[in-house]
């Protein structure tokens, strides 16, 4: 069996980042949480109402001998605007910036090496921040596989 790594992603409301990970092959579970905030297991209610500091997020569990992390992190830039800071469509605020949470140093190696190309590929100043995973605090039941649960894949 082989083993797996963890990646942490923020770009917006996890329900539509987790349905765009999951799908990919080598990837054997997206869970959706809570990450880079000050307040130990913080709720939904929190993230969106306080200021906790944390981003919606969601935690990829993957094959690296299947899918590498830099694929990982070029899905990231496709699934969302990283041009856009503190939102993402019609959701505003600070937990809906975009972030890579790095579990490693080539991980975070690698990230900045995919932000500096994909700045390319965009007019305005790329805003993802790139930082060291901390404590991902796992949403509440109801969010994870949330468009499943509505019948939307």
């Amino acid at each position: 069996m082989s083993e797996t790594e963890k990646a942490t992603f923020a770009a917006g409301c996890f329900w539509g980042v987790e349905s765009a990970f999951r799908k990919l092959p080598g990837v054997s579970d997206v869970i959706v949480g809570y990450v880079g905030g000050h307040k130990d297991n913080p709720t939904y209610e929190e993230v969106c109402r306080t200021d906790t500091g944390h981003a919606e997020a969601v935690e990829v569990t993957f094959d690296p001998s299947l899918v590498g992390y830099s694929a990982l992190v070029e899905k990231f830039w496709t699934i969302h605007d990283p041009t856009q800071l503190n939102r993402q469509g019609p959701d505003v605020g600070r937990q809906y910036r975009t972030a890579i949470f790095t579990h490693s140093p080539e991980q975070s190696r690698a990230a900045e090496e995919s932000k500096a190309g994909a700045q390319e590929r965009f007019d305005a100043p790329i805003a993802t921040s790139i930082e060291s995973a901390a404590t991902f605090w796992r949403a509440e039941e109801y969010h994870q596989r949330y468009f499943e649960k509505q019948g939307r894949h």
